[in-house]
């Protein structure tokens, strides 16, 4: 397995997931959530987050076989998601809002799901499986986990360190980077799907 290891896969991979993931741009969230009196487990969101990042990507595509769909198809779909996200980070649109009933630990809600692993990160990793060995994908999503749980162990020291506004314009980068991927996802993967077509 660790022959397929190819560096500039893995890179590729780990800024693609690291662009959708976006956990500079959920900082001051992190922050905001620990102010209200909320709990937060670094570690617990880290392990979470992989298990949830490891199930879909096992057994993702068999959910989408149960549907008679491939992952071209899939991979098309959620460049359109990505595209979403990425207007989201440039334009400042805000789609998940914290709910007022919500319980006092926020590890996994908010943070894992949808901040961390969320329907974005997941359509992501079935849409780069169409293009990069699993090895490659799987060492990138270990290493996007560990930099999550340092950067919510350390919000704090970050927000002090960097800025607000700083963190702002990082999001701000991360989302034309995103917008330019999900342009090339989608690229990619119509080519492929009129190609099968044709033949």
């Amino acid at each position: 397995m660790f022959s397929l290891f190819n560096m500039q896969q893995f890179i590729s991979s780990f800024i693609v997931l690291f662009a959708v993931i976006d956990i500079t741009g959920s900082i001051p969230i992190i922050l905001r959530l620990k102010k209200n009196g909320k709990k937060v487990n670094a570690m617990k969101a880290a392990i979470l987050a992989f298990l949830m990042f490891m199930i879909f990507f096992y057994v993702g595509e068999a959910f989408l076989k149960l549907f008679h769909l491939d992952i071209s198809s899939f991979a098309i779909a959620g460049s359109l998601i990505i595209f979403i996200m990425a207007m989201e980070m440039i334009l400042d649109i805000e789609i998940f809002k914290d709910q007022p009933n919500s319980p006092k630990d926020a590890t996994f809600i908010p943070i894992v799901f949808p901040l961390v692993a969320g329907a974005g990160a997941l359509t992501t990793l079935l849409s780069i499986r169409s293009q990069y060995e699993d090895i490659n994908i799987i060492l990138a999503i270990l290493a996007n986990v560990i930099i999550v749980y340092f950067a919510i162990r350390l919000a704090k020291n970050i927000e002090q360190k960097l800025g607000l506004g700083v963190i702002y314009m990082m999001q701000k980068f991360f989302g034309i980077i995103l917008l330019a991927i999900s342009v090339k996802l989608f690229i990619t993967n119509i080519t492929l799907l009129i190609a099968q077509i044709k033949g």
